[in-house]
């Protein structure tokens, strides 16, 4: 089998190819500077010139393919611009399956994520929510268009895709600001905690597992949340702290202070360059909010079975360890 995937050069992407050609398969990925791909070419993996937000560069790389992994997305928070956003997540994905659609590829899995649902107000949500609303985020916001605007009335087409939803998702080799935040834990810098802020928990190896699953097993039409099981912050670091021995932050920051903490930096952010995770947006998706849904129907219907955080976070964290010697 041949796949196509967006995204190779991104941590769940990286994985993902790894794992497909693991398999036996071959994988031809999109990469605007191909040259800065070397890892994947290594692996004998088809890395060709292209970007999501040019159609044509991907036309012939696409060109009789198997399946296609639409993983590629643009995720940050607390940029000054973010018109990235909307090209990357919205125009890019509308390029992506016009192509699955031209080309008749048999079948996709597109990545959205839990973020579509925004913050649930401590409602494990499943494939049948939808959320309304104004949006916390940009990343929110685009990924919300891009699924509900794009993706879904491509379903509804006639498209053969499958629409996969992840969590929070960790592991070994991210540069996120979970990332970061994990490693400010570990040198003794995190001084607070946000309280009651709960997001579903998912190691990047299963997510991958989800992917792959999804291709294998899911129904085109069907959408499945991948996520790991819910935990709050502080009950992710009070594991972090039996298993490192590393103290737990003695400060916890409620909701009310976090989008206190909020405006003030909105209205400082014209005059100083804020750290990310000190960004109006950073604090605002930290302040209680919880992304959180059920993988019942992943488990269900694909034999989904992701591990439990403790055995997630020892891994993670050991590497982060060693990154930091």
């Amino acid at each position: 089998m041949r796949y196509f995937v967006t995204g190779a050069t991104g941590f769940i992407g990286g994985y993902l190819v790894q794992s497909i050609r693991e398999l036996g398969h071959s994988v031809t990925v999109p990469a605007r500077d191909p040259a800065r791909a070397q890892h994947l070419i290594d692996i004998g993996v088809d890395v060709v010139q292209g970007d999501l937000t040019d159609k044509e560069s991907m036309r012939e790389p696409m060109h009789g393919c198997d399946g296609v992994y639409h993983v590629a997305a643009w995720y940050k928070l607390g940029e000054r611009d973010t018109s990235p956003a909307f090209r990357t997540n919205v125009e890019g994905t509308r390029n992506v399956l016009e192509l699955m659609r031209e080309l008749e590829i048999p079948k996709g899995v597109y990545t959205s994520t839990l973020a579509v649902f925004s913050n649930t107000r401590s409602k494990l949500v499943d494939e049948q929510h939808r959320f309304e609303g104004r949006h916390i985020s940009e990343y929110d916001r685009t990924k919300w268009k891009a699924h509900y605007e794009v993706a879904v009335p491509f379903i509804h087409s006639g498209l053969p895709l499958v629409i996969v939803l992840p969590g929070a998702v960790y592991g070994p080799g991210d540069h996120s600001l979970a990332a970061e935040t994990f490693r400010q834990y570990l040198q003794g810098k995190l001084g607070a905690l946000p309280r009651d802020t709960t997001l579903c928990w998912s190691h990047v190896a299963d997510i991958v597992k989800g992917h792959i699953l999804a291709m294998e097993k899911g129904k085109p039409g069907e959408s499945y949340i991948i996520a790991g099981p819910p935990h709050t912050l502080e009950e992710v670091f009070t594991i972090a702290e039996k298993i490192t021995g590393v103290p737990l932050p003695k400060f916890r920051l409620g909701p009310g202070m976090m989008k206190f903490m909020s405006v003030v930096m909105r209205m400082a952010q014209p005059f100083v360059r804020l750290p990310q995770a000190y960004h109006p947006e950073s604090l605002r998706v930290m302040a209680g909010t919880t992304y959180i849904g059920s993988n019942a129907k992943a488990k269900r219907e694909l034999g989904y079975d992701p591990r439990s955080l403790e055995e997630g976070l020892k891994e993670t964290l050991e590497a982060l360890k060693k990154e930091m010697l």
